[in-house]
């Protein structure tokens, strides 16, 4: 029973390394192939060895580069590998260029593919991660929702209800299983960056509809500035296209603690302890709810619509005075919201691919 995972960005490092524990524990043999997406040393490497992710068996160290051309890359990459290995089945996660490539690798040599993280819509197309999904979804053969909602735009879009399962998240597996680990970075993450418990939001931007948009990125790190000087000190752990980004649009933060990008284990303990979190990043949104964390979502809608319904995220997208107000109302924890599972999608997806096979 052989399965090929693709990964090739931290939020899938981070699924996979709950996964790969439950295939293994099914008896499911995994070959990891890692697209190089990302591919310096914080975004990529480090994951690995925070999360005892055992080294990919393959690296196609594509990089970056225009969406069609690191698509076609990972294309070519992994359709190599599925012609001379002998699998079963190909797991992708999300909606990366590496999904959708990994995916269509597969289809097209009548591989069966599992989609973990299924039927989430934003509904704005001019997304490319929206589109990833969505075409994802449609050549699946094992669509994992991991809640009622995603199952509910799978069926929407007539997919046969035979093939989704809901799950649960497996987000949430992680910060269960991991939590152990966080608490012991606590203390030394605050001590490093100086900041008090409850007192400080940590931010992250890296779609291209903020970073690629210098009048949405001017306006939204006003607003971190104003939030840094008159509510609470703001860490931001930078990525490096959004580094790029910044000094291309000659823009200078002077309140606003820039720091290099951070391991997940570090990411969670800043999140433990924080007052707020500003990101536009879909699975920061859900990691700061699972933590109970006030979340202002820096787009104008998200996939993840139940932490906006449970009250735990607002959507204030790059205008800088509702991003400003909610970060003042910000404060307390709340209780998680319901209908991402109990922690156990691992094994659930583990078992349903197994089934699958047999």
């Amino acid at each position: 029973m052989k399965i090929a995972t693709i990964v090739g960005a931290r939020p899938q490092f981070i699924k996979a390394a709950v996964l790969s524990i439950a295939m293994k524990e099914a008896g499911l043999e995994e070959v990891m192939i890692h697209t190089g997406q990302h591919y310096d040393y914080e975004m990529s490497e480090l994951f690995f060895q925070q999360l005892g992710l055992a080294p990919p068996a393959y690296n196609l160290g594509v990089g970056s580069a225009n969406h069609g051309a690191q698509t076609a890359r990972i294309l070519e990459g992994v359709e190599q590998i599925l012609l001379a290995g002998r699998f079963d089945v190909l797991l992708v996660y999300g909606d990366t260029n590496s999904t959708l490539a990994g995916a269509l690798a597969a289809a097209k040599l009548l591989i069966p593919v599992a989609h973990v993280e299924a039927g989430l819509r934003s509904f704005n197309r001019r997304m490319p991660e929206e589109v990833n999904r969505v075409l994802t979804d449609h050549v699946s053969d094992l669509l994992f929702a991991p809640t009622e909602g995603a199952m509910a735009n799978l069926i929407g879009e007539g997919i046969d209800r035979a093939k989704i399962h809901v799950t649960g998240d497996v987000m949430l597996d992680a910060v269960i299983r991991f939590e152990p680990l966080f608490a012991k970075q606590r203390e030394d993450v605050l001590s490093t960056l100086g900041v008090e418990p409850r007192t400080y939001f940590v931010a992250t931007i890296h779609r291209a509809e903020n970073t690629d948009d210098p009048i949405r990125l001017g306006a939204i790190t006003a607003a971190l500035e104003t939030i840094a000087v008159g509510i609470g000190p703001v860490v931001w752990p930078v990525h490096p296209r959004t580094r790029t980004k910044l000094a291309a649009s000659g823009l200078e933060l002077n309140h606003v603690q820039l720091i290099e990008p951070i391991g997940y284990l570090e990411m969670q303990a800043l999140l433990g302890e924080a007052r707020g979190a500003l990101t536009d990043s879909g699975g920061l949104q859900k990691e700061a709810a699972f933590h109970g964390l006030p979340t202002i979502t820096l787009r104008d809608e998200t996939e993840w619509t139940e932490t906006v319904e449970a009250g735990v995220n607002v959507l204030a997208g790059a205008d800088p005075e509702r991003i400003v107000a909610s970060a003042r109302n910000a404060s307390g924890r709340f209780r998680p919201p319901p209908g991402f599972g109990r922690g156990d999608a691992a094994r659930i997806i583990a078992s349903a691919i197994l089934e699958r096979i047999h």
